[in-house]
């Protein structure tokens, strides 16, 4: 495995990290694909199968870390796995494409470890933990457990910012999502 260039965002959940990367993949100039993660949780609202996470179960994903079928994976929650698939990468990279992450901090980290010169790794920062619990409320997805469960992990998630290349501070989206296209546009051209 070592072909095109990966692109990492990490992120506290509501930093606007999602919403950042789905507009990088609108720009066609960027030759960019998705990879898509596994998940051993449910689907939440409208997610589906094989387009916003692959859904398997938790024995399936341990299968998966006994044979060890990940570039990366983490129990992000107890029994709650989330992981990058060797074959998802070897396939975005048998399609001539960049591969972009939407991905947890811990996850991130360890592509950037495992390829250093291939991986451009962009923390999103949010304007505050008050912010990032009223977006997590605001999208009425998750219990008031999960949220607090999410805000107690952000402040942790927070302090691993400068290990990344670059922080995107998402204090106004318009303004992040240039300075993102601007940074990933550099990246790939190199």
């Amino acid at each position: 495995m070592n072909k095109g260039k990966l692109i990492v965002f990490s992120a506290p959940s509501g930093s606007g990290k999602t919403t950042i990367v789905r507009h990088l993949l609108g720009k066609e100039d960027l030759n960019l694909e998705f990879s898509i993660s596994a998940a051993s949780r449910d689907p939440r609202g409208e997610e589906e199968h094989g387009k916003d996470y692959y859904f398997i179960s938790l024995e399936q994903f341990k299968k998966h870390i006994k044979g060890e079928d990940f570039l990366e994976w983490e129990e992000v929650y107890r029994d709650n796995f989330y992981g990058t698939l060797k074959a998802e990468i070897e396939r975005i990279w048998a399609l001539g494409k960049n591969v972009i992450f939407d991905i947890d901090v811990a996850g991130g980290l360890r592509i950037k470890h495992k390829f250093p010169e291939q991986t451009l790794a962009v923390f999103v920062k949010p304007p505050s933990v008050d912010e990032l619990k009223r977006r997590l409320k605001q999208r009425s997805t998750e219990s008031d457990d999960k949220i607090n469960m999410r805000i107690a992990k952000a402040s942790v998630e927070l302090a691993t910012a400068p290990q990344f290349d670059t922080i995107i501070k998402n204090y106004d989206l318009d303004t992040a999502k240039e300075e993102a296209y601007q940074l990933v546009k550099d990246f790939v051209n190199k």
